[in-house]
């Protein structure tokens, strides 16, 4: 629940800035994703590696290696130039991690309402929705940059 309190926080304090919203997504996605990779070494790494689907080899690794890959992401969202980039790679990084997130849901544990399936699937189509958002508002940005102004008929 947290990851998607920062998502919200941030995103709406820089639209009351009057930050554009692809940046505001942009830069409410990168403190989520630095909470969220930075978990995979402080806090819950323990937690994290027991999400893990049994029939994936070496837990830790996977962990450690989706963290390098979430806080890689955060920083590529931060530059204007790769942010693009950067949020289609979480997008599939969220896609990837999807199984874990289903596996902690029905594992049976004592779970919070917020980590049962439902609102942890709807939790995660946010953040997908978010980052393919960002990856649509830049290149649409690109583009009308790049393209010339239409000629329009004066009558």
């Amino acid at each position: 629940m947290e990851p998607l309190i920062v998502l919200v926080a941030v995103s709406a304090v820089l639209i009351v800035a009057r930050r554009t919203p692809a940046v505001a997504l942009r830069y409410g996605l990168a403190a989520m994703f630095l909470l969220t990779g930075g978990a995979h070494f402080v806090g819950m790494r323990a937690e994290l590696i027991v999400m893990v689907p049994p029939w994936l080899p070496a837990p830790d690794l996977l962990v450690t290696a989706t963290g390098v890959l979430e806080l890689l992401g955060a920083v590529g969202l931060l530059l204007p130039r790769t942010a693009p980039w950067a949020a289609a790679g979480l997008s599939g990084l969220l896609l990837a991690m999807f199984p874990a997130n289903v596996q902690y849901a029905l594992s049976g544990s004592d779970l919070p309402w917020h980590d049962q399936l439902a609102p942890r699937t709807v939790m995660q189509l946010v953040f997908l929705a978010a980052t393919v958002a960002v990856v649509a508002l830049e290149v649409r940005s690109r583009r009308a940059r790049v393209l010339p102004e239409p000629v329009r008929a004066s009558g």
